[in-house]
């Protein structure tokens, strides 16, 4: 079990990324790693968000991993998402042709995606990563 989130950030929103435990897991390593440094959902989920605004990042079993903090907002067309964006993702190859087919897939098991679907495109900077008793041989260091 995690240590709980420091009392600096108990009046922050939680989310977890994905729709699943097994991809929240695999994208908040990312983001722990350095890796992961943008996101993007639909323009009218809830969680949208604001530069400045800070959030605890949960993992799959919902147990914080880390707080991250938005440091740009765009909205933009699905189509109109550019490489500089997939490769901030940090999600596979990182490329772009990587980055739609996962998100057209993961759009589409929400019954939302299309072409011209408009995305809020968030990059954020991870701000502090939260101790965690599990030990994963993978898990790189943050330099």
């Amino acid at each position: 079990m995690s240590k709980p989130v420091p009392e600096r950030y108990q009046h922050l929103r939680r989310f977890a990324f994905g729709d699943s435990p097994a991809l929240a897991d695999e994208l908040v390593e990312l983001v722990v790693r350095g890796i992961k440094t943008a996101t993007c959902s639909t323009e009218d989920e809830p969680n949208t968000s604001a530069p400045g605004e800070r959030w605890v990042v949960l993992d799959g079993r919902a147990e914080p991993r880390c707080v991250i903090e938005t440091t740009e907002v765009t909205y933009r067309r699905f189509n109109e998402v550019d490489a500089a964006f997939a490769h901030d993702e940090g999600e596979g190859d990182r490329s772009l042709a990587y980055w739609r087919g996962a998100h057209q897939s993961y759009f589409g098991r929400l019954g939302r995606y299309s072409d011209d679907m408009m995305l809020m495109c968030e990059r954020f900077r991870l701000i502090e990563v939260f101790d965690d008793v599990r030990v994963d041989p993978k898990r790189e260091t943050l330099a």
